[in-house]
């Protein structure tokens, strides 16, 4: 049987900044310009140490909401991604965002898709009253723009989606990936050739559009190329008909999507008894470390998106000025680097 001694206690109430203001000999003020990283020089590094000191040892943060109403909104940015699988290219990007976003005075939080119908999604995001809102998921309107406009929010991103009125546009064209893949397998005298197109629904924001890129790419060349659909899974099985449909369909080229799903190509391709890139040249995307690994090396678009320091400014700038009119920007340039298997 437990005793009262087992029994946990009352929570002992959190620190204040009253509290490290007696412990550091200082005033409030003082603690509030140093843990807010204001005042400049009017306080001695001296006293700075002696309040951080102070505040690590009662272990008190400054509480994200008082600050807040001082500055008449949030710093927090939230990125929201959708349930297609974040690859490494993103991965890296959003990493460096979230390093520079503190440099300007914000937090940045990566939310997953939100449920809901219709402009629920935006509702939720208003109820966190954050600065900005980068969204990278279908789905966001006008009426969701909105919303979190009135609520407070100062600038909303659309980042590599269809841009939405209301919004400021940042655009990863997705049609030059598949152009400069086209384009390189018909510089290389390719005239039928496969785009590989992923059944998982969550690619298809991106696969659409590089199919598009690179039937232009065809088109303008006017050399009365094919260009033909192929549906895969990210199986073996799948990778295997896909391989039997070159065959068939006498393909001399192939635009994998991005590189993992041209490491299945490849692998199917050559188990069929064709040669990469003999028979049938292979591109992918993305650039990765494994396009290099794979034998042949893979051929590979490679895709260039800003520095986190240079979105994190023009986010800044755009919460500092939050009536300005939405514009857009492409942010993405793409680069073709030729490899053996194409």
């Amino acid at each position: 049987m437990n005793s009262d001694h087992d029994l946990p206690g009352p929570a002992a109430p959190p620190p204040t900044s009253a509290d490290v203001a007696r412990l550091a000999g200082v005033s409030r003020a003082t603690v509030s310009f140093v843990l807010n990283n204001t005042a400049g020089g009017r306080v001695s590094e001296q006293t700075r140490a002696k309040v951080r000191a102070a505040a690590d040892r009662l272990g008190y943060v400054p509480h994200a909401g008082a600050r807040s109403l001082r500055a008449g909104r949030t710093g927090l940015v939230l990125v929201v991604g959708s349930d297609t699988p974040i690859g490494p290219l993103f991965s890296g990007f959003y990493r460096e965002l979230q390093e520079a976003l503190p440099r300007h005075g914000y937090t940045g939080v990566l939310l997953g898709p939100t449920p809901g119908g219709r402009d629920d999604a935006a509702r939720a995001w208003a109820e966190l009253r954050p600065a900005a809102v980068l969204c990278l998921t279908p789905g966001l309107t006008p009426d969701g723009v909105q919303i979190l406009r009135r609520s407070g929010t100062r600038a909303v991103f659309t980042l590599g989606v269809p841009p939405v009125p209301g919004a400021h546009a940042l655009i990863m064209d997705q049609r030059e990936v598949g152009a400069a893949a086209a384009a390189h397998l018909l510089e290389r005298g390719r005239r039928r050739i496969g785009v590989v197109m992923p059944t998982d629904p969550g690619l298809a924001l991106f696969s659409g559009p590089r199919l598009a890129g690179a039937r232009a790419a065809a088109a303008s060349a006017g050399v009365g190329a094919l260009v033909e659909p192929l549906p895969l899974d990210f199986t073996e099985e799948s990778a295997a008909e896909l391989a039997d449909r070159c065959r068939e369909l006498t393909l001399d080229g192939l635009f994998g999507y991005n590189d993992e799903y041209a490491m299945l190509a490849l692998r199917a391709l050559q188990d069929t008894g064709l040669d990469v890139p003999r028979d049938v040249a292979l591109v992918g995307a993305d650039d990765l470390l494994l396009a290099r690994l794979l034998r042949p090396r893979l051929s590979s678009v490679r895709m260039r998106l800003p520095a986190g320091e240079e979105l994190a400014g023009l986010v800044d700038r755009a919460v500092a000025d939050p009536e300005a009119l939405p514009a857009g920007r492409n942010l993405m340039s793409v680069e073709l680097v030729a490899r053996e298997s194409s």
